[in-house]
């Protein structure tokens, strides 16, 4: 049925547009899981709410989208969108409506980015993440790793997995959340570019509130970047931050940062209880590339076969087949292929025997152009003149189908 309190014919083709014209499908079960598996989960981001307004405006329900929305705002009073979308169904009751904002006299520019937060998570909303597919990125987690962040800057999204230690360290999906990204989008280079970096990053801080501007929100989780990986290509600047919005405002849209990812106060205090600093891993991509759990298995099997490889062949003391695992493009600190190739050799001349054992094994694929996995573990290493241990990163990258390490440090 149409409205009735609306006194004269209703063409809202923005608003329609943003709606799309498909239907949205149910939205997912919540996963299952283990009763000593506590997690904490938000389920109260607008994204629904913002689904069904839009289904009543295509209906020409106005006054039931009029109702959803003023309860919106009641949840979130400073929703910019929802004041956007409100103005123009009041101006619907009394003349037709061609341009999203019409009511509004706001700047072209900052109705266009209301626009661009509504499409980003009304997409969202109708397209969850494949079921029995997970991100490409999250090969092994370490033990101790209970979550990981991957961000998917295309679609303003961020993701966050459970480690499924009961279950082989398999991704668990727990759920999704808009975010915010540089003004001028992803690929971050130089300090300054208004970009948000990709690639594979941890968080090293936990910042209350009560040391933050207000820009902040409720809190800031700074990242490493740039990491080993943006040094060697070049990339620089610093500040790259997980955090949250002014008190003022409820979201930003889709591209209005400095590089940092912005999530909703609300969003971010749920996130934050998973988040453990040193450990969780962040992965930001361009657009996620999601694998079968067959796929995954297989890639993560690969991985670590070459890593185990690694291992054996550096114990033999057999130093060509150890040194085969390096690219000729590994760098090390001040030490290129060749210098490292001569003392490794130097090293083992001197060594009768050499145990290498591996713990704590992270291995995250980078989203990055090309083919690199960076591999993180504990490593013992005992010999018959020195014992030491350490926490090693390594770059592992693929070259002509073989996975070679480009580089290697301290973690």
């Amino acid at each position: 049925m149409k409205d009735q309190s609306a006194s004269t014919p209703v063409t809202i083709n923005e608003l329609s547009a943003i709606a799309l014209t498909r239907p949205a499908p149910a939205a997912p079960a919540a996963p299952t899981r283990d009763a000593g598996l506590p997690l904490v989960v938000s389920d109260s981001g607008p994204e629904e709410t913002l689904t069904r307004i839009f289904a009543e405006i295509e209906g020409n329900r106005l006054s039931n989208a009029l109702q959803l929305t003023e309860n919106l705002l009641r949840q979130h009073p400073n929703y910019r969108l929802a004041h956007l979308i409100r103005g123009d169904l009041l101006l619907a009751r009394t003349q037709p409506i061609q341009t999203f904002g019409a009511l509004s006299g706001a700047p072209a520019d900052k109705v266009a980015d209301l626009r661009a937060e509504a499409i980003a998570r009304l997409t969202a909303y109708r397209e969850k993440p494949p079921a029995d597919f997970v991100p490409r990125y999250l090969l092994q987690m370490q033990p101790d790793q209970r979550f990981a962040i991957v961000v998917d800057t295309k679609r303003s999204r961020l993701y966050l997995y459970e480690n499924d230690i009961k279950n082989g360290g398999q991704p668990r999906f727990v759920a999704d959340y808009y975010v915010t990204q540089g003004k001028l989008g992803a690929e971050k280079l130089v300090e300054g570019d208004k970009k948000t970096p990709v690639g594979v990053y941890h968080v090293t801080a936990n910042l209350p509130r009560q040391k933050l501007a207000d820009l902040y929100g409720s809190g800031a989780f700074p990242l490493n970047y740039p990491n080993e990986w943006d040094k060697r290509q070049g990339r620089n600047g610093s500040g790259i931050w997980l955090h949250g919005t002014p008190s003022d405002t409820f979201s930003r849209p889709p591209r209005a940062s400095d590089g940092c990812v912005v999530l909703t106060n609300q969003d971010l205090d749920v996130v934050a209880k998973n988040l453990q600093v040193g450990l969780t891993p962040v992965i930001i991509s361009n657009s996620v590339e999601w694998l079968s759990l067959d796929d995954w298995a297989k890639e993560r099997r690969e991985l670590n076969q070459s890593i185990d490889a690694w291992r054996a062949d550096w114990e033999s003391r057999d130093s060509e087949r150890y040194l085969g695992h390096y690219s000729t493009r590994f760098k090390t600190g001040d030490q290129g292929y060749a210098e490292f190739a001569a003392q490794k050799k130097q090293v083992n001349a001197s060594k009768e025997w050499i145990k290498l054992k591996i713990d704590n094994l992270s291995v995250l694929r980078n989203p990055g152009k090309e083919e690199v996995v960076v591999v993180t573990f504990d490593q013992d290493y005992r010999s018959n003149n020195l014992n030491n241990q350490m926490k090693k990163r390594q770059y592992w990258l693929r070259e002509d189908g073989q996975w070679k390490i480009i580089y290697e440090g301290s973690a």
